[in-house]
């Protein structure tokens, strides 16, 4: 009777049925997406690949010689088997392909490396303290042990006063042999 006063609530309220109760202590099963998923850091490696590869004296002869063969292979091969005529416009969205992939890699890049030398930075930046701190801690140390040091008796003073102290001695007996002579 319980069941069907809760059915009759819940066709009056517009809902198809109870809704599913939501559980806190386990995660959400994890959806679908449409977007692919990648690694941002095997990403951001690969940028730094090409961009390591772009910069390199061998990416610009290779691509040298690609353009010079292009052009070389389009004016002067049978008309049949010209891809890309006169004024090169396929050649042109190549290069522009290549150019607006290479762009935003190449800043990629930097960017990472730049997060590396903030990291870098920030790591000299903690150690320079330390060794200010150190080289602070060794300065007073120092002082102290100088300071101290005036309160030992040192080789030579010792040596004085036991010349001192010897010839006190000597000037005694001296004495005490003059008072047995008379």
């Amino acid at each position: 009777m319980a069941a069907e006063a809760e059915r009759e609530r819940a066709k009056a309220s517009g809902a198809n049925g109870p809704r599913p109760r939501v559980r806190l202590d386990q995660p959400r099963p994890t959806r679908r997406r449409l977007l692919p998923t990648y690694d941002p850091e095997e990403f951001g490696r690969f940028s730094e690949r090409i961009a390591r590869f772009l910069g390199t004296g061998r990416f610009i002869v290779w691509m040298t010689v690609l353009i010079i063969l292009w052009v070389l292979w389009n004016i002067f091969a049978p008309d049949s088997m010209r891809w890309d005529r006169y004024p090169f416009i396929f050649l042109t969205l190549m290069l522009s392909l290549q150019a607006s992939y290479a762009a935003p890699l190449i800043l990629l890049a930097q960017n990472r490396q730049d997060d590396r030398d903030r990291v870098t930075h920030e790591q000299d930046r903690k150690q320079n303290e330390r060794s200010i701190a150190d080289t602070e801690y060794l300065t007073r140390e120092v002082a102290s042990l100088r300071m101290n040091l005036g309160e030992v008796a040192t080789r030579d003073w010792i040596r004085s006063e036991l010349q001192d102290l010897l010839k006190e001695l000597e000037e005694r007996r001296d004495e005490g042999d003059a008072r047995t002579d008379r």
